[in-house]
């Protein structure tokens, strides 16, 4: 059964992108454009891995991982942010990441990131 990972962005480039390099992989990717929605579909289903952008409007991605990891304490997040300072990451890393990701990233650098977090179904 393919892995399932839910990818909250407020750039619909990013989120497009992501899904394309996961689902070659084989993942099975659902994607959102805000953190209410992103939460909003968290709380409905599984997932293996939650990716999501640090600075959105509205709730930011800080303010998901806060809620994603109340409800999962376990749950693995990657955050990704375009603004890659020595604070973010320890913010992130304060949060509960269990990885962070510096925009603009690669498809390979996304998946090197995904497969240290969750693995794969290889």
């Amino acid at each position: 059964m393919a892995k399932k990972i839910l990818v909250i962005d407020d750039e619909p480039i990013i989120t497009m992108s992501c899904q394309k390099a996961l689902q070659s992989e084989g993942f099975e990717v659902h994607t959102c454009s805000s953190g209410l929605e992103g939460v909003e579909m968290f709380n409905k289903d599984d997932y293996d891995l939650v990716i999501v952008d640090n600075k959105m409007p509205g709730i930011d991605g800080f303010e998901v991982l806060d809620k994603v990891k109340a409800k999962r304490p376990l749950q693995k997040v990657i955050v990704i942010s375009g603004y890659n300072t020595p604070e973010q990451f320890q913010k992130a890393q304060y949060h509960g990441a269990s990885f962070y990701l510096e925009k603009p990233f690669t498809p390979d650098e996304l998946l090197e990131a995904v497969h240290k977090t969750i693995g794969s179904d290889d």
